[in-house]
């Protein structure tokens, strides 16, 4: 039988708030609220001086009772900043590296992430990453995660679920490029107009995203506007139910 599993994808802007407080707490009530077995969090602080020299990343998967994996997309002040997986499920980190950028000047690295979870003796690869700001270097990043080592020859003998803050809409190219290999869970679940995420107080575009493979079942998908979800952050998270077969 097919497993049910709720994956969320959150972008939590260091954990400040549209007030301007810093809560790794209200994060994780957001996320609690929802149930997720699986998250993927974006833009995380960890030992800043500027959120209290905190591990977000430790702090949050603590108050979920999770397991987590971190990994540091570049050193700010004495701290680190980047992106995590938490899990329900045991779990491995298979890769985590840097992605590449055509033009280092002024522009923040980026990173990604592959994690491996056995979900009741089925293997699921996870991917987390969140894309530069810039068209050029948005498509030199897909196209490496697109290629060997990353995702290459895992998506034909592998349920993958790819999650992540891409800075790029619905029509653009580096949407198509993932779209052609993965579907993405908005579209899958039958909606007809899928559900916008940032900015978190009054969407207007889609920019986060659940993508999987062909095999992976989409069930449904929401984005949270409570607001508690509309105050956490500046982003809205994005939740998927799936089944895994």
């Amino acid at each position: 039988m097919p497993k049910n599993v709720t994956v969320m994808t959150y972008n939590v802007h260091s954990c400040r708030g549209r007030d301007g407080r810093y809560s790794p707490r209200r994060i994780a009530e957001v996320i609690a609220s929802h149930g997720p077995d699986i998250v993927a969090l974006q833009e995380l602080d960890v030992r800043l001086l500027r959120t209290g020299l905190v591990d977000q990343a430790e702090k949050i998967a603590g108050h979920l009772s999770m397991q987590f994996h971190f990994h540091p997309s570049f050193e700010i002040e004495e701290g680190l900043y980047g992106n995590a997986i938490l899990s329900r499920y045991p779990m491995r980190l298979v890769k985590a590296g840097e992605l590449p950028m055509p033009d280092r000047r002024g522009i923040e690295k980026r990173g990604a992430m592959w994690v491996d979870i056995d979900v009741e003796e089925r293997r699921v690869r996870v991917f987390n990453t969140h894309l530069g700001l810039y068209r050029k270097e948005r498509l030199v990043q897909a196209d490496a995660l697109l290629g060997p080592g990353w995702l290459t020859n895992r998506l034909d003998n592998s349920s993958v679920i790819f999650c992540g803050d891409l800075n790029a809409v619905p029509l653009s190219p580096v949407y198509r490029r993932f779209s052609r290999h993965l579907r993405d869970v908005q579209r899958a679940s039958g909606r007809k107009c899928p559900r916008k995420t940032y900015p978190s107080n009054f969407p207007v575009v889609r920019i986060d995203y659940v993508f999987v493979t062909p095999d992976v079942l989409v069930r449904g998908i929401e984005v949270p506007r409570t607001r508690q979800a509309r105050a956490a952050s500046d982003h809205l998270p994005l939740v998927a139910e799936v089944s895994i077969p």
